[in-house]
C-alpha cells in the first residue's frame, strides 16, 4: 500500500495577519494546502499564494460550513485535516490526528481542546455526545478519510457543531478524540448567535434515524 496522500483545508476570512504562519507550519506535515477564502477584504489570499497554498476565492461570504463542504469536494486525497486559519490549532498534532487512520484505527479523529470555550457550543456538544459519545463535536481540528466524506453537501446547518460528527456517526465511521492545547490569540469573540439556531438543527438530526 502506498503512502496516503493527505491535504490540509484551510477555511480563511481576513486572516493575512495569522495565515502566514499557519501555513508555513503546517506545510511540514501535510502534501498539499488548500485555502479558501471567504471573499476577505484584506489580502488573505495573495499571502496565501505566495506561500504555496491552491487558493480558491468566494465571489460572495458564504460561512465556515459551506466553506468546509466545498473544500471537502475540490480536494482530491485520502485524508483531509481541517484547521483554522488563526492560528489557534497546534499545526505540530496533525500527524497525531493522522495516525490513527493511517493505523486503520479512525476514519475521523478530532482535536479535542480541553475546555469548550463558548456556553452554546457546550450545550450542542453535550446533546451530540449522548447519541456519539463525543466529548467536543465543535471542534474545528480535524482529520478524516475522504471516502467518508461522500455526500458532505447535503449537511445542514449554520456551523459544522455537531452536524460534522454526527454525519460521519451515522455513516458507521470510527471516531476517535485526541486532547490538544489551543494556542491562545487576540481575537475578538462576539456571540456567537448561529449556536442558537444550531442547537435545533443539532436536535433535529439526533432525532432522525
Amino acid at each position: 500500500m502506498g503512502k496516503n496522500k493527505i491535504t490540509a483545508l484551510i477555511p480563511a476570512y481576513n486572516e493575512e495577519k495569522r495565515i502566514e504562519r499557519v501555513i508555513s507550519e503546517v506545510k511540514k506535515y501535510v502534501d498539499e494546502i488548500v485555502v479558501i477564502d471567504d471573499a476577505s477584504k484584506d489580502n488573505t489570499a495573495e499571502v496565501a499564494e505566495k506561500l504555496g497554498a491552491k487558493v480558491f476565492v468566494n465571489k460572495t461570504n458564504l460561512g465556515y460550513l459551506k466553506n468546509i463542504i466545498k473544500g471537502i469536494n475540490l480536494i482530491d486525497s485520502d485524508i483531509i485535516v481541517t484547521i483554522d486559519a488563526d492560528g489557534e490549532h497546534p499545526a505540530k498534532r496533525i500527524p497525531d490526528l493522522v495516525k490513527p487512520i493511517e493505523n486503520g484505527e479512525a476514519d475521523l479523529v478530532l482535536g479535542k481542546r480541553r475546555k469548550i470555550p463558548r456556553f452554546s457550543e457546550r450545550v450542542i456538544s453535550f446533546i451530540t455526545r449522548v447519541k456519539t459519545g463525543i466529548y467536543d463535536a465543535g471542534t474545528g481540528f480535524r482529520a478524516f478519510k475522504k471516502s467518508y466524506a461522500k455526500g458532505i453537501e447535503h449537511i445542514k446547518g449554520y456551523c459544522t457543531c455537531g452536524v460534522f460528527v454526527l454525519f460521519f456517526y451515522k455513516k458507521g465511521a470510527k471516531i476517535k478524540e485526541v486532547e490538544i492545547e489551543e494556542i491562545p490569540i487576540e481575537k475578538p469573540r462576539g456571540i456567537a448567535w448561529r449556536h442558537f439556531p444550531q442547537f435545533f438543527v443539532v436536535l433535529f438530526e439526533l432525532l432522525r434515524k
